[in-house]
């Protein structure tokens, strides 16, 4: 047995010999380590050509060898090691392969004696860059590190030109160095220049729309101090507008007259008309085909109206919305909707006709607030009861929305409030009052991880029965968007026959941990809980956990999941499909 080992221990050593033997050439580094050592190593990278079909130039390598030692002091300057000593030395031939070792004594790390930093020019008084270089990162004793010195140059910089000082440079940056006595002095001196203006802006390619609709777009006026964000932001306002499929912003340094930049908007408007087919599929909803048209300048350029017709198994509906935009505020927009629409989901069905008018005004930072007044009739049913519902339900929102992609976000938050209610004096058949709050988040971890939570609540209270509620305004529990492993709206209380009838209460929500697979995968563990419920002492949590594979495309994500009951006497799995970021 003893004899096997060694001749195996033999024949592995021989074999890696072999494989050592068949790079033709091993670049060795001795005395550096950590950060500095990648530098090196990166600074000694064979150069592509040296080696060609396995054989090696001979002469390129001993040229290559010379510059070597040049090569690493360069690599480890900008960690402050200005004195290091390099040796190198080239063995090896043709057959056996070439062995370049390179020994480093770093020596002592550079310190600064002096540091000064310096502003000059009409900027020299600005609180923001004052702070900045008060708070330079490099003083007299500290190591010199380049690194630091730039991303700090490189800061002070970018503040400068963001206050509208475009002409700021460096008249002087300089760090002379000793390596005799490892020590070094930095100067810098920024001249910031005249501080500029925005100018006169044109806007091109919009001769249909009224301009004053389209200024609603431009963040900045004519003479606000020039900002290449407030250009940035500019250009994303036009890129989130329905009524253009490509936009460049431009400011013309080249025309700048007296300080102010003038600046050009070209955009390619998008057909005004536009029709849409559309097929999917939901656990929640089944099979579903929808069409939809959107008309962006109906009786009056800029007026949008937005149809769609759906049609899946067990939803359908029509979806009619005409739009007036506010000429004065960007997310200003009065809206007037219809909707008609039957679900007949487990044991409740519900058809009904709205008509909504609604205010929705922007207060910045994706908050907006609605304020809305809809015309409702229901006919329902729920377990044991049919009835029908004619309502006149006033209510306000408010909403904010900030993730940094909605495709495949990796942080981000949003929430939802929501008030509306209504009376017999109005000439409801039903008095009562909701609140609806829900919300969620996500935040990135560590090992390309990240977490999702979301939860949802909302109340009611009723001055009549709850028979006199419609199902469109009860609350249910289950689906792909509330407790995992339960079917859509399959929780909440039961009647007499044993049949949900929905509740005047909801309390769900959920937490999701994926790992991104790859560039275009994830997979997830999920816990989900709730429910629907008329009082606390009726309310019985449900849970759910599950894991789940996300596929995300340019549309968005696709994602399939597998989810258990739990916490019930005969567990159930539910496979749960959906398109799209779930927020």
């Amino acid at each position: 047995m003893l004899t096997r080992t060694a001749l195996i221990m033999v024949l592995f050593l021989a074999f890696s010999a072999q494989l050592l033997a068949a790079e033709p050439v091993v670049v060795r580094v001795e005395g550096v380590e950590g950060e500095p050592r990648k530098n090196v190593e990166a600074a000694l990278a064979l150069p592509p050509g040296l080696i060609k079909d396995g054989k090696v130039d001979r002469l390129w390598l001993e040229h290559f060898g010379r510059q070597a030692e040049t090569r690493v002091r360069e690599a480890v300057e900008p960690f402050g090691y200005y004195g290091s000593m390099v040796a190198t030395s080239l063995e090896g031939n043709e057959e056996t392969g070439y062995r370049l070792l390179v020994k480093v004594t770093m020596g002592e790390q550079t310190r600064l004696g002096g540091a000064e930093v310096e502003l000059q020019g009409q900027g020299a008084g600005e609180a923001l860059l004052r702070e900045k270089v008060a708070a330079f990162p490099l003083r007299r004793g500290d190591i010199l590190l380049h690194e630091l010195y730039e991303n700090a140059k490189n800061d002070l910089l970018a503040a400068a030109r963001e206050l509208g000082y475009l002409d700021a440079d460096f008249s002087v940056h300089e760090i002379r160095v000793d390596p005799a006595t490892a020590s070094a002095r930095l100067r810098l001196v920024m001249a910031s220049g005249p501080r500029y203006q925005f100018g006169d802006t044109t806007l091109e390619g919009t001769s249909y729309y009224p301009e004053d609709l389209l200024r609603r777009y431009i963040s900045f006026s004519a003479g606000e101090t020039f900002s290449y964000k407030e250009l940035g932001k500019t250009q994303f306002n036009f890129a989130g507008s329905p009524y253009f499929k490509s936009v460049s912003v431009i400011p013309d340094r080249e025309a700048a007259a007296a300080s102010r930049v003038p600046v050009v908007i070209r955009v390619v408007p998008t057909p005004r008309r536009t029709i849409r087919p559309g097929v999917g599929y939901g656990t929640d909803t089944g099979f579903r085909a929808s069409v939809s048209y959107r008309d962006l300048s109906l009786f009056y350029p800029g007026h949008t109206l937005n149809t769609e017709i759906t049609v899946a198994q067990q939803f359908q509906g029509l979806a009619i919305a005409y739009g007036i935009p506010s000429h004065k505020r960007l997310e200003t927009v009065t809206t007037l909707q219809l909707n008609l629409q039957r679900e007949d989901v487990n044991d409740t069905l519900s058809k009904l006709l709205a008509l909504e008018l609604d205010r929705t005004r922007g207060f910045g930072d994706n908050r907006l607030g609605t304020a809305f007044v809809r015309f409702l009739y229901e006919e329902y049913s729920a377990g044991l009861q049919d009835s029908t519902s004619l309502l006149l339900l006033p209510g306000l929102r408010f909403s904010q929305q900030s993730y940094d992609d909605l495709i495949r976000p990796t942080h981000g938050y949003h929430f939802l409030l929501e008030t509306r209610g209504t009376h017999q004096a109005l000439g409801s058949d039903a008095g009562f009052i909701q609140f609806i709050a829900e919300g969620g988040g996500i935040m990135a971890l560590p090992w390309r991880l990240s977490i999702r939570a979301r939860a949802k609540g909302g109340a009611t209270i009723l001055n009549d029965p709850f028979a006199d509620l419609p199902n469109s305004l009860r609350f249910f529990a289950g689906g792909d968007n509330s407790v995992r492993g339960y079917s859509y709206k399959s929780l909440g209380p039961r009647d007499a026959s044993g049949e949900v009838v929905g509740g005047r209460n909801l309390l769900q929500g959920s937490v999701e941990l994926e790992r991104a697979l790859f560039q275009k995968w994830g997979v997830s563990f999920f816990y989900d809980a709730g429910n629907a419920f008329d009082s606390s002492r009726d309310f019985r949590m449900y849970q759910g956990i599950g894991i789940g594979l996300h596929y995300y495309t340019p549309i968005g994500g696709i994602n399939l999941g597998l989810a258990r009951q739990i916490g019930v006497a005969d567990p159930a799995f539910r496979v749960h499909f959906t398109i799209g970021f779930q927020l």
